[in-house]
């Protein structure tokens, strides 16, 4: 009789990551046909379903986000580059996020040009989106704006909101550093890590993705830039 072999914990949590992702999809979008069904009554309802949709939203990117790094590091993430029009990926997300944006009172603005096509994984990218998106929602007062143009041969995509911005502390620490004394005090920066690495998979010739946090225009609050080559 053989010794059985060792438990993989890791990928038995990829797994469980990977059942509680659908779970909480599946509750996301039983919220939504409540909210659709129900509309709040008053400010206190609204801002109930608002704060159980955005927190629901979160644990889903965060879940997403764990289970694209296991992957990222056992080298099984398949990246598929292909021609998108950009403007798709960003109505997918804008429209993934309606409930939250309406039940916050947020104003969202695309500028994008129809007919811009790049080349890149649209899920991943698209997952980057989503991720900081949800995120700017928590922060902004009240309105965010998303732009999309060709700048130095680059796709650029801007996510720009009217909030405080980012703290003086993120603007000058690369994103890509995960420091385990925050991740022990529970601020992991795990979402800007998740789109540095997201971007740095879209690569031509010597040229690989980046990302970049700044504060101020358009809105005054933070921006947050993705370049793909």
């Amino acid at each position: 009789m053989t010794d059985a072999q060792p438990l993989d914990f890791s990928t038995v949590l990829a797994a469980s990551v990977h059942d509680m992702k659908n779970s909480v999809g599946m509750l996301l979008a039983s919220l939504e046909s409540v909210i659709e069904d129900t509309p709040p009554e008053n400010d206190e309802q609204s801002r109930r379903f608002s704060t159980l949709h955005y927190e629901a939203s979160r644990i889903n990117s965060e879940l997403i986000q764990l289970l694209t790094l296991y992957r990222m590091q056992n080298k099984v993430l398949p990246v598929r580059i292909d021609e998108h029009f950009v403007i798709d990926i960003l109505e997918d997300q804008i429209a993934r996020n309606h409930t939250l944006l309406e039940t916050r009172g947020v104003a969202i603005e695309l500028v994008c040009d129809h007919d811009l096509s790049w080349y890149f994984d649209d899920d991943l990218l698209g997952s980057v989106v989503q991720n900081i998106l949800v995120n700017c929602v928590r922060y902004t007062h009240s309105a965010i704006r998303i732009s999309a143009e060709v700048e130095n041969d680059q796709l650029c995509i801007t996510i720009a909101d009217d909030g405080p911005g980012y703290p003086a502390s993120m603007l000058v620490r690369p994103c890509c550093q995960l420091d385990e004394a925050e991740v022990t005090d529970g601020a992991t920066h795990l979402g800007l890590y998740f789109a540095e690495k997201i971007a740095q998979s879209h690569r031509q010739n010597d040229v690989c993705g980046s990302i970049k946090l700044a504060n101020g225009e358009p809105l005054g609050g933070g921006v947050f830039k993705v370049r793909i080559p």
